[in-house]
Formats: structure tokens, C-alpha cells, sequence
């Protein structure tokens, strides 16, 4: 049987066509959907916290003079926040340090009497008796030898009983400077406390006074926060909590829109919550991910209570997101994609993925779709 010519040059042209797609089709990267057992897990809700985050108080009475910013305004480590009105503690400053210039010179007076009486001592100056009318020197060699020698009195003892009394005044004297010296430092300790600083590198995220205020010791003044780098605490049913492990990666969203981010667990409490039976866990996020902090934030934990199923698993890359729906390509035997919208699980280690349903295991999934690649068509 002959074909009619027409029929001859027809085919050809669908053969040429054909050729390129296919060949188009044999460009792409493709990976088998694979098939693993899994447990079902669970979205916990959460917020979004800064990395730190501190209170700062007021630690002495007094008037708020000075307040740096509003909320938003960023600064450095070290950089004055709070300024509280300090006149008084100044006034008893200066007159520490007038008590330290006394304490100084009574210790210097103190020291030379000492110092006197070492080399110089009293019991051995002329008595102050009238020694029978002779002259000082007789009195000194005589007077005072009979009266040693009937024991009306001792040199020696005379001698060290002054010597320690000169040294009992050098020793108060010396405590004095001390005590005047430690009331100094209280008061410069005070005039710090007047001032709160930066403990680190951030931002201003809540105001709680106002220039003007007066404020009592604890009264909280300015929440201060590092926001750089954020954080998800959600409370984990303690059902949960087995299957987190400290360093795990986690698929959260935040309700910001976007595309899912990995969180990485930072912290797991030791104890859950005696009311609501829960455990705090924190997580970090990645930098520069969208959000601040007080946000709603979803977190999707793994349950190993709950038996393992298979589930379809294809890698990150293979996913395209079409609005707020993720979607694959998949290669049909006839050698052109077809997009498929799929419903995602949970994270199964770096760069994979769960998928509860728009694939089948054995299927053949693009990786890095080109962006004008559509179903049913190829980029040539």
C-alpha cells in the first residue's frame, strides 16, 4: 500500500517538529520520586522574639532627664539610653571626697606623732614632779631611777604604752581614709546606676517612661532588643517533645506571606508547664528572614507517637511556587512537563521534602525548572 504523497510530507513535518522537543526534553535534570516511611507530625503556633531582649530598670529614685530615642531608633553597645537627674548624689560626692582630704591628713598627722615617738619618746622627757628643788638633769637620772626601783613607775612600760597608742592612732586614722574612700566609690556606683547604657548592639523596641517621669528603684523604663537575628518560642505539647532534639531543622512560616524557612531548634526547656502541660522550645531563624518580633509564626513538629506511613519525597529544588502554592514539574513518557500543584509535608533532612499529595512515587520530577518552562511545553 502507497501513501499518498501529502500524507509523506505531513509526517515529515511532524517528525522534525517532534525531534526538537524531545531533545529538549532529554536537556532537562529529572530525579525519580522516591518513596520513605514517615510519622505524622503537628503545627504548633508561635511568636516571633528577638535573639536578646532586656528591661531596663531604674536603680536609684529620681527624674528622668534624658531618654535617647523612640521605639525603633538603633544603637550601639555602650551608647547612654536613660539619663536620670543626679544634682543629689553629686553633692555627696563632694563631700566624700572633702571626708577623704581630712582622712588623709589626720592619717599624715598620725604617722609623724608615731614617728616621734619612736624616736623621740615622752617617758623619757623630764618629769613633771618638782624633784626636790635640783636641777632637770639630776631629776631626770635620779628622780626617775628611785622611782622605778620603788615601783611607783616603769620607763619601759610608759614607753611602749605610748608607742601603741601612737600606733592605735595611726591605725584609725588609716580606717577612716578607708571608710571615706568606700563611701566615695558607693556614690560613683550610684552615678552609674543614674545612667542605664547599651548592653549590646540594638534597637529601641518599647518606651516606658518619659523625659519628665519620676521613677522609683525596679521600675521598668525602656525594653531593649538585639533584632538582628530572630527567634520563634512556641510551647510544644509535651506529646511533642521527644521528637525535637537541640540543632534539628524544622519548616516554619511566618505570617508574612512567604515561602516556608527552616528553623533551627536553639533551645528545649527542661521542664514543661505544670498549668498547660507544654515545653518551651526557641528557634532560631535564618538572617535576613522577613518579619518582626511579636509575629504569629507556624511550626511544623514531627510526632513519633503517630505510626510511620510512606510518603512521596522529592527535593527542594524540584519545587516551584506559583503564588502561594508550591507546585513540581513532571516529566510525562511523551517527553514534555506537566505542572503539578502539590500538597507539602514536612522537611526529611537537607533539601528534601515530604509531599502528601499531587505525585506518586516513580515519577520523574525536574530539579531547577527554567523560569519560562510551562505544562505541556519546553524552552527551546
Amino acid at each position: 500500500m502507497r501513501l499518498a504523497p501529502w500524507l509523506l510530507v505531513a509526517g515529515s513535518l511532524f517528525l522534525a517538529a517532534a525531534a526538537p522537543a524531545a531533545a529538549t526534553a532529554q536537556e532537562y535534570r529529572t530525579v525519580p520520586v522516591t518513596a520513605e516511611g514517615i510519622g505524622d507530625s503537628a503545627i504548633v503556633g508561635g511568636t516571633v522574639i528577638p535573639y536578646k531582649e532586656v528591661t531596663l530598670s531604674a536603680q536609684i529614685p529620681g527624674q528622668v532627664m534624658f531618654i535617647a530615642g523612640s521605639e525603633g531608633d538603633r544603637f550601639e553597645r555602650g551608647a547612654v539610653l536613660v539619663q536620670i537627674n543626679d544634682d543629689d548624689l553629686q553633692a555627696q560626692r563632694r563631700a566624700a571626697l572633702a571626708d577623704i582630704y581630712n582622712a588623709e591628713a589626720a592619717l599624715r598627722n598620725a604617722q609623724v606623732q608615731y614617728s616621734r615617738e619612736l624616736w623621740s619618746p615622752r617617758s623619757n622627757s623630764p618629769s613633771t614632779l618638782p624633784g626636790m628643788g635640783m636641777p632637770s638633769l639630776f631629776d631626770q637620772f635620779f628622780t626617775r631611777g628611785f622611782s622605778n626601783m620603788m615601783g611607783r613607775s616603769s620607763t619601759g612600760f610608759e614607753r611602749h604604752a605610748d608607742l601603741y597608742a601612737q600606733g592605735s592612732g595611726v591605725s584609725q586614722a588609716r580606717s577612716r581614709l578607708l571608710a571615706a574612700r568606700a563611701q566615695l566609690e558607693t556614690l560613683d556606683a550610684k552615678l552609674r546606676d543614674a545612667r542605664e547604657l547599651a548592653p549590646f548592639d540594638g534597637i529601641i523596641v518599647s518606651k516606658v517612661v518619659e523625659t519628665g517621669d519620676t521613677v522609683q528603684p525596679g521600675q521598668p523604663m525602656i525594653k531593649f532588643a538585639f533584632t538582628q537575628y530572630l527567634r520563634i518560642q512556641v510551647e510544644v505539647p509535651a506529646r511533642l517533645v521527644p521528637g525535637l532534639k537541640k540543632g534539628m531543622f524544622l519548616p516554619a512560616r511566618l505570617d508574612v506571606g512567604g515561602a516556608p524557612v527552616q528553623a533551627r531548634v536553639a533551645q528545649i526547656y527542661p521542664m514543661a508547664d505544670a498549668s498547660r502541660h507544654t515545653v518551651t522550645v526557641k528557634m532560631d531563624l535564618p538572617k535576613g528572614t522577613p518579619g518582626a518580633p511579636g509575629m504569629y509564626a507556624e511550626v511544623r513538629i514531627p510526632d513519633m507517637s503517630a505510626p510511620r506511613r510512606q510518603l512521596a519525597v522529592v527535593p527542594e529544588a524540584a519545587l516551584v511556587w506559583r503564588g502561594s502554592l508550591p507546585s513540581v514539574f513532571v516529566m510525562q513518557p511523551d517527553g514534555r512537563p506537566s505542572l503539578r500543584v502539590v500538597r507539602l509535608g514536612s522537611t526529611i533532612g537537607p533539601g528534601r521534602v515530604s509531599v502528601l499529595a499531587g505525585v506518586k512515587p516513580g515519577e520523574l520530577v525536574i530539579i531547577n525548572p527554567p523560569p519560562g518552562l510551562a505544562s505541556g511545553r519546553t524552552v527551546n
